[in-house]
């Protein structure tokens, strides 16, 4: 028997309706091994639920008949968004009820000199023009997934984080719910990175997988058994000061001298700059060592690499897997590559944790297991 052959027979026909598109009565008898009898009474609930819609097939070519009844998944009924916080940018994904990313939007970054209910403001804020800017209204909302940097627990509740630190302090639940009438669901930025590769990324279909983020500063997490690990303390992954000596001992920030930002140092590196080169073998060197620990303890299938470091595959991603491998001795060859979903990986990870999170709000009082996203085309 099947996940879905255990669910509600509403839910068994919702779903493959999402999954599988249109299809009449008849159809749905036959795909679900029900009799006519319980698919009319599954549908009718959905349709009142607002998920599914009725529509017509045109008749036979000779006229015969009456028109077949279809029934459709209403994917546009509502929307969820997923929202990467960061200081550099502010990136906002939406997705309809089918897990199909719609549009992206980008935003300034946030001011960390601002107080938390400043921050929040600002983040409403650009979710709202996003909508408007679609011709949509705040309700059409779902449900919000967040993602930023930080230290967040199994609750949502941000324990401490350097570009929102405030808050920690604010029902940060009741602030969304009252600007859109819908769940928010919050988590730490590489945890949903990570969790994003593995359902539609570099990763997808691994079970164990160890991902590596390498930009502003370092910091992993884990995929293990195909779920996102936070551990006792909610730091599984919290590697950055230990893995490199360059980085700020208060942001943990990695401070380059050849570049702006990370991704500006690949670039160089790439272009043959030699001091680029050198940071980044110093770098490679500390983060083999480190890297080597945690792949010894987790044993992952594969290392996804991913930030600004991930472009430079010469000058950063094969020296860095030479150094892992020199340091396990390990008789295998691991597998490390590099990120798909860029710098979209967390916004896709928020919206990824938002259908899992708040699966009981999403359908009009119907509990449907979470759709596999699918990114917007690649540009």
């Amino acid at each position: 028997m099947s996940g879905t052959d255990r669910l509600p027979l509403s839910a068994r026909t919702a779903v493959h309706l999402r999954d599988s598109g249109a299809a009449t009565v008849t159809d749905l008898a036959r795909a679900l091994d029900l009799s006519r009898t319980s698919v009319e009474s599954s549908v009718t609930q959905l349709v009142a639920a607002g998920i599914v819609e009725e529509t017509l097939t045109p008749a036979g070519p000779r006229g015969a008949g009456r028109p077949a009844r279809t029934y459709e998944f209403r994917a546009d009924a509502g929307l969820i968004a997923g929202l990467d916080v960061g200081t550099h940018s502010v990136r906002l994904l939406l997705a309809d009820l089918a897990g199909v990313v719609r549009s992206r939007h980008s935003f300034p970054g946030l001011d960390t000199t601002a107080t938390g209910a400043e921050q929040i403001d600002v983040v409403i804020g650009h979710l709202r023009q996003a909508l408007a800017s679609e011709g949509l209204a705040p309700g059409s909302l779902r449900a919000i997934g967040i993602s930023l940097p930080g230290i967040v627990d199994a609750t949502g509740r941000v324990l401490t984080s350097v570009i929102v630190p405030g808050w920690g302090s604010i029902d940060l639940p009741a602030q969304f719910h009252a600007a859109f009438g819908c769940p928010l669901a919050i988590d730490n930025g590489v945890r949903l990175a990570a969790l994003a590769e593995h359902h539609l990324g570099a990763a997808r279909l691994v079970d164990d997988v160890l991902y590596v983020s390498v930009g502003t500063r370092v910091s992993a997490g884990a995929i293990l058994g195909g779920q996102a690990r936070r551990g006792a303390h909610n730091v599984a992954g919290d590697i950055g000061r230990l893995a490199v000596r360059q980085s700020d001992p208060t942001t943990g920030e990695i401070v380059w001298r050849s570049a702006e930002t990370g991704e500006d140092a690949a670039r160089l590196a790439m272009s043959g700059d030699e001091d680029a080169r050198a940071e980044i073998e110093h770098l490679v060197d500390d983060l083999g060592r480190s890297l080597a620990l945690l792949t010894m303890a987790i044993d992952p299938a594969i290392v996804v690499i991913g930030g600004g470091m991930s472009l430079a595959r010469e000058a950063f991603r094969e020296p860095l897997a030479r150094a892992v491998s020199r340091h396990t001795g390990l008789p295998f060859e691991l597998p490390i590559v590099s990120a798909a979903l860029g710098a979209d990986a967390a916004a896709y990870g928020a919206v990824v944790f938002a259908f899992g999170q708040c699966a009981d709000s999403l359908y009009g009082g119907v509990t449907l297991p979470e759709p596999r996203v699918v990114p917007l085309p690649a540009a």
